[in-house]
């Protein structure tokens, strides 16, 4: 194709993706007919004069380009995403609103990288997460019908207290019990997933995905030096067989080379098996 008209071309490719939708630059350089390079650099030119919008999410190793008005067709794309981005999606498609603080650590990690779908709201000094498609004056609106409905409790609660003794107890409720359990594990968690993090980008490392999240440990994928392997961080200061035979196998699973982290030495007997182990060749048994 001759290359005499910037403007048309431009022009056509816009008219590509309203036809087409988001699309993957390879399919936008195939129905002009041109070169992927000279595709993507007047897919470029379009982004810079804000024209044309780009994703954050990937479908392979391409994001989609599309036009402005077109951002709601993104979601067709959401099975694309990796396991725990996808949890988190349809997490926030379902509730429209999330708390984050109120999110498990694999939830709120995730949520930060759903760019395209989870836009963050701050209220009274609390992050929130609003759905792409959800109007932010929707959830202003919710969010002043819950402290409405808070204040007229806390009213009913003064109005109590100053009635007589016989006349409270019909009013008054016996108070649900607490569970503190679960918030106190979700902050030990938290707190160890952040030392983590922390270990990690002395070693220049980072966390790619949050695979598992079991009652003492965090099994995460991570990148170090450009490789990508299995950390399986123990949040306890005693390990033993069966948490690096676990390793292993979830290793083993996902086909990656694997390291263990935990809060203290690893016992003795181990220590002496793993170096034992390291110039062995083969065990074999006499028949």
């Amino acid at each position: 194709m001759s290359i005499r008209n910037p403007l048309e071309i431009k022009e056509r490719i816009i008219s590509a993706l309203k036809r087409r939708g988001p699309s993957l630059p390879v399919h936008i350089a195939k129905e002009m007919g041109m070169d992927i390079l000279f595709t993507s650099a007047f897919l470029s030119d379009l982004i810079a004069e804000k024209n044309v919008k780009i994703s954050h999410m990937k479908v392979g190793n391409s994001p989609l380009y599309f036009c402005p008005e077109q951002e709601n067709m993104l979601k067709n794309f959401a099975h694309y995403l990796k396991s725990k981005e996808k949890d988190a999606y349809l997490l926030l498609e379902e509730k429209r609103f999330l708390k984050d603080d109120e999110q498990e650590p694999a939830i709120r990690v995730a949520l930060r990288k759903l760019k395209d779908f989870a836009k963050p709201l701050e209220k009274q000094g609390n992050l929130f997460w609003r759905f792409f498609e959800t109007p932010e004056e929707q959830e202003i609106k919710g969010e002043i019908s819950t402290i409405k409905e808070q204040e007229i409790k806390e009213e009913s609660l003064e109005i109590a207290e100053k009635k007589p003794k016989k006349e409270r107890t019909k009013i008054e409720r016996t108070p649900k019990k607490t569970h503190k359990k679960a918030p106190q594990r979700k902050k030990q968690n938290e707190k160890f997933l952040e030392r983590v993090k922390e270990f990690l980008a002395k070693h220049s490392g980072e966390i790619i995905n949050i695979e598992e999240i079991g009652k003492s440990e965090f099994t995460l994928r991570i990148k170090i030096d450009e490789e990508e392997q299995l950390l399986i961080a123990y949040n306890k200061k005693r390990i033993c067989e069966k948490d690096i035979i676990k390793a292993a196998k979830k290793s083993k699973e996902l086909n990656l080379k694997y390291s263990v982290l935990s809060l203290g030495d690893l016992p003795k007997k181990i220590s002496d098996l793993i170096i034992a182990l390291q110039n062995i060749k083969n065990i074999e048994k006499i028949d």
